[in-house]
């Protein structure tokens, strides 16, 4: 009894320390943000002697300042991080900072000290095991509650050696682009009074990169020693950190909020930007569509503006007229697989003659850029199902399903595709594949089976079958 407990507050412990949340957070997916971060990323990716293409940013919804890199070479951004920035400079230096943690190899090393710093920790809970056995209750809950705390100190004097050198990268490589490191500066300036509040109070980015007053120090010597803290982002870039900060304010804050921000005295375009999107959000519907007309009649071949209108038209129930808008959007930017998406997604709520078969196209166009988009699989179920095309339809739905962890009814349509498909074909191969990495007697996969309730019982035939991964029909049940 008391091993399991011990395993299981170290284990907490460990979660605490890293602050590394896998928590009730959800990726954001929007064409023009993503578009924006992959051009300032890229060519610090590509200084820092990365390949861009390998290195995936994904941007959370979370309120909270926060950036990281987990998951081998994937760098998170809270839109919290993005929306506080004042300037395209700051957001720069904290992806320049993480790019290094990456390229100078801090995720291999961390993980090494992250078991260093946890012998502490895991000091102070076995006291408190023996403390709470010998009848000291209150004393041992001290220790294991405390024993997080021991942890992250540690582990902080093991990392501050990576953070300073992060530091010093990131201007390096902004200063190769010939681009001002000054925004790495203000960031850390901006938030320094963080170091005076609680660890419960902090941002989790200060948790996880602790300012200190000689740290800023000698970012800020590294920085002016460029001579490049007066250069100014060019125009576009400018242009693009407005726009990016205004949708997301858009989207994400209350009207009241939206209006404090971007007062209607404001008539520049992502003041007009943020208000169309939050008129949108509020169900105001002429009022968004209005605001996004004024920034249409500025820029017509605007291929965000134009996926807004559509945006705007599909949710507020006129998708036949929301499907021009959305073509117009990819034929600014052709391909760009969230467009292809959207224009699929109109042409199946219009459904009118040859639409299922332009959605196909347009579906399956986006699934070659992303295989693993769960919606395009069930808008291209949609689809197929139009055409009397059954079985494919069962097919995308399995996939569909595959792609957001459901593997029980992956397994469930994976079997329904399978019994109609013609065996041999790509698709047969594709369904028979899903079934057999989803079988319920898999004993991976049980856990997902029992939290569904169903019975762990065979999902496929194995007669005269080969099973590459083991014949699990006799493996020993729990």
């Amino acid at each position: 009894m008391a091993a399991k407990l011990f395993r299981a507050v170290a284990a907490v412990a460990v979660t605490a320390m890293l602050a590394f949340g896998a928590s009730a957070q959800s990726a954001i997916r929007d064409a023009e943000i993503e578009e924006t971060l992959r051009e300032w990323t890229d060519p610090i990716l590509t200084v820092s002697g990365l390949v861009p293409k390998d290195v995936q940013i994904i941007v959370l919804n979370d309120a909270s300042l926060n950036a990281y890199v987990a998951n081998g070479q994937r760098i998170h951004l809270h839109t919290g991080l993005l929306i506080a920035a004042e300037s395209p400079g700051q957001i720069k230096g904290v992806i320049g900072h993480e790019i290094c943690h990456i390229a100078c190899g801090h995720t291999v090393a961390r993980m090494r000290a992250a078991s260093v710093a946890m012998r502490p920790a895991l000091v102070s809970i076995g006291l408190g095991i023996l403390a709470i056995a010998a009848g000291e209750a209150g004393a041992g809950a001290a220790l294991i509650s405390s024993s997080s705390q021991f942890a992250a100190l540690n582990f902080y004097v093991h990392t501050r050696a990576e953070e300073s050198s992060a530091d010093a990268a990131a201007v390096k490589y902004l200063s190769a682009l010939g681009e001002s490191p000054a925004g790495l500066v203000e960031f850390f300036e901006n938030f320094r009074y963080q170091e005076v509040l609680s660890d419960a109070r902090r941002y989790p980015y200060f948790r996880s990169h602790p300012l200190a007053s000689d740290r800023i120090r000698t970012v800020r010597g590294l920085a002016e020693a460029t001579g490049l803290m007066e250069v100014a982002p060019s125009d576009r870039t400018q242009k693009q950190f407005d726009m990016m900060r205004a949708k997301l304010i858009g989207f994400l804050d209350t009207p009241l909020k939206v209006r404090r921000e971007y007062p209607a005295s404001d008539t520049s375009e992502a003041a007009r930007y943020a208000r169309a999107i939050s008129a949108f959000r509020a169900s105001d519907i002429q009022i968004s569509l209005d605001e996004t007309d004024s920034l249409l009649a500025e820029e017509p071949d605007n291929p965000y503006f134009n996926e807004l209108k559509g945006q705007i038209l599909f949710e507020s129930g006129r998708a036949a007229e929301s499907v021009e808008p959305h073509k117009r959007s990819l034929e600014l930017v052709p391909g760009q697989p969230l467009f292809l998406i959207n224009y699929a997604r109109s042409l199946n709520a219009r459904d009118a003659e040859g639409d299922s078969q332009l959605a196909e196209t347009a579906l399956r166009d986006a699934l070659v850029a992303e295989p693993d988009n769960a919606f395009a699989w069930a808008q291209l179920a949609i689809t197929l199902e139009r055409q009397d095309r059954r079985a494919e339809a069962q097919l995308a739905t399995a996939e569909s399903a595959y792609w957001i962890g459901d593997i029980v009814r992956a397994n469930s349509f994976a079997r329904r595709a399978v019994a109609t498909l013609e065996k041999g074909t790509t698709t047969y191969r594709r369904a028979d594949d899903i079934l057999l990495i989803t079988d319920a007697n898999n004993p991976d996969n049980r856990v997902f089976y029992e939290r569904y309730g169903r019975s762990s019982r065979l999902s496929l035939e194995t007669s005269g079958r080969e099973m590459p991964f083991g014949d699990f029909s006799t493996a020993n049940r729990r």
